[in-house]
């Protein structure tokens, strides 16, 4: 035998309630927006962040040159200065030979196994400050990589949050619903009025 489900409307289920479709459609959403909108939150995030960093980089490679120097003294008690891709950076006293300008002495940053006479690349800014090197293709992709990977879980977390909330919401109408239900239907089952 078959039933017939085509002209029978969606709505002769006597125990489907509002709530029950409220938290039907808003599953619907979330599977939507978890599964196509964070990513694509992501990677619009991504490709802004790339752009930004693309131009910091582009910014520093502009303002900073690197200079091959000599180690010339470091304080035999030197403490790390700070770190620089991962690892710890020493300031020591470099000698360099700028062209048209002589012989320089500048205090800058050095690997920590760098010893007096050694021969080590500083980075100097426009202004003949010591600086780091400047950011290069990797670090740039790292970080857009990572802004667009939080701002997907971020965007998705946000979004199983609300559809928390909205379950929330539905389960306490669902059941303040059935207490009416059964406060239209407990007479009859338990004969009280009678």
């Amino acid at each position: 035998m078959r039933t017939r489900l085509r002209g029978r409307p969606r709505e002769c289920n006597p125990l489907r309630r509002r709530s029950d479709v409220v938290e039907a459609w808003t599953a619907l959403a979330v599977a939507v927006l978890v599964g196509a909108g964070a990513p694509l939150v992501g990677a619009v995030a991504a490709w802004w962040a790339h752009g930004e960093a693309r131009a910091t980089a582009a910014e520093q490679r502009a303002d900073r040159h690197r200079v091959r120097a000599e180690v010339v003294g470091r304080s035999a008690g030197a403490r790390p200065s700070s770190r620089a891709g991962g690892r710890h950076v020493y300031r020591a006293l470099v000698r360099w030979t700028e062209p048209g300008e002589g012989r320089r002495t500048a205090l800058a940053r050095v690997p920590p196994d760098a010893r007096r006479g050694d021969v080590v690349h500083v980075w100097f800014d426009s202004r003949g400050r010591d600086v780091p090197p400047p950011v290069d293709n990797a670090s740039v992709w790292q970080h857009s990589i990572g802004v667009g990977t939080c701002a997907a879980g971020v965007s998705a977390a946000g979004v199983l949050l609300v559809h928390r909330a909205v379950r929330e919401v539905a389960l306490r109408r669902r059941l303040a619903e059935w207490e009416r239900a059964w406060a239209r239907t407990e007479p009859e089952w338990t004969h009280r009025g009678a």
